[in-house]
C-alpha cells in the first residue's frame, strides 16, 4: 500500500490526495497525520481533495476524525477542493462533516488557516508566508513534488 505524502509549508501540513481512496489507505494517513502534526507542532492541516471523485460514508467519516485528531494536537484542518458530486454523497449519506471547515480551493484555505492563526495570536515567518502564497499560487501540490519533500 503506498502511502500518501504530506508536506509541510512553514506550520501547516498539506495532503493532496490523488487518487481514490481507499480504506485502509485512509487509516495509514489518519497515523501519519496525527504523527506528523505531534512531531512537527503544525498549526494547520489542509486536506486537498479535488482530485477525488468519489467517496463512501467510511471516507466520509474519516475527514470528520482526522479534523478531531488535529484538535487534539491544536491544528485546524480545512478540507478544500470538495467536486459537488462529493459534496452531494455526503449529504446524502447523512455524514455531517462536523468540525471540519471547508474552502473551495487551496487558495482560500491557507487563508482561512492564516485568519485562524492570526486570531489566536500566532506568528507566521515571513519564509512561511512565502512558502504559503507559493502553494497557493500552484493550486495545489502533486504527489511528485509531495514525494519528494517527505
Amino acid at each position: 500500500m503506498e502511502r500518501i505524502p504530506i508536506l509541510a509549508i512553514g506550520d501547516v501540513l498539506l495532503v493532496s490526495i490523488q487518487g481514490e481512496l481507499q480504506d485502509q489507505g485512509v487509516l495509514a494517513l489518519q497515523e501519519d497525520l496525527a504523527d506528523k502534526i505531534s512531531a512537527t507542532g503544525a498549526y494547520g492541516l489542509v486536506i486537498d481533495i479535488s482530485a477525488v471523485e468519489i467517496v463512501d460514508s467510511f471516507i466520509g467519516r474519516m475527514f470528520a476524525t482526522i479534523a478531531s485528531i488535529s484538535r487534539l494536537f491544536d491544528a485546524d484542518t480545512v478540507v478544500v477542493g470538495m467536486r459537488p458530486a462529493v459534496a452531494i454523497t455526503l449529504v446524502e449519506l447523512g455524514l455531517p462533516l462536523g468540525n471540519v471547515r471547508t474552502a473551495l480551493d487551496l487558495q482560500k484555505g491557507l487563508a482561512i488557516l492564516a485568519r485562524i492563526a492570526a486570531e489566536r495570536g500566532l506568528t507566521i515567518a515571513e519564509g512561511d508566508v512565502s512558502a504559503i502564497g507559493a502553494a497557493s499560487a500552484m493550486g495545489a501540490v502533486d504527489n511528485e513534488s509531495a514525494q519528494a519533500s517527505r
